[in-house]
């Protein structure tokens, strides 16, 4: 039974994570000979401000191309 885990940025859409969801374990499926009831996948959401890029959270990465 594969688990697969991704960590995001909070802000997709409910129909974009079903869009995830599907095309994942499909390929999961395929790619390792299971069902699509044996795959498991999970979504972790991160605030931008709990995520990080060059030492600059994307909140404040957004904030400062947004004053650009």
């Amino acid at each position: 039974m594969p688990l697969i885990q991704a960590t995001i940025l909070q802000g997709r859409s409910i129909e974009q994570k079903r869009e995830f969801f599907a095309r994942v374990t499909q390929v999961a499926a395929e790619t390792l000979n299971v069902k699509p009831e044996q795959v498991r996948v999970v979504i972790n959401e991160v605030p931008p401000e709990h995520w990080c890029i060059g030492g600059l959270s994307k909140a404040d990465i957004d904030a400062k191309n947004a004053k650009n």
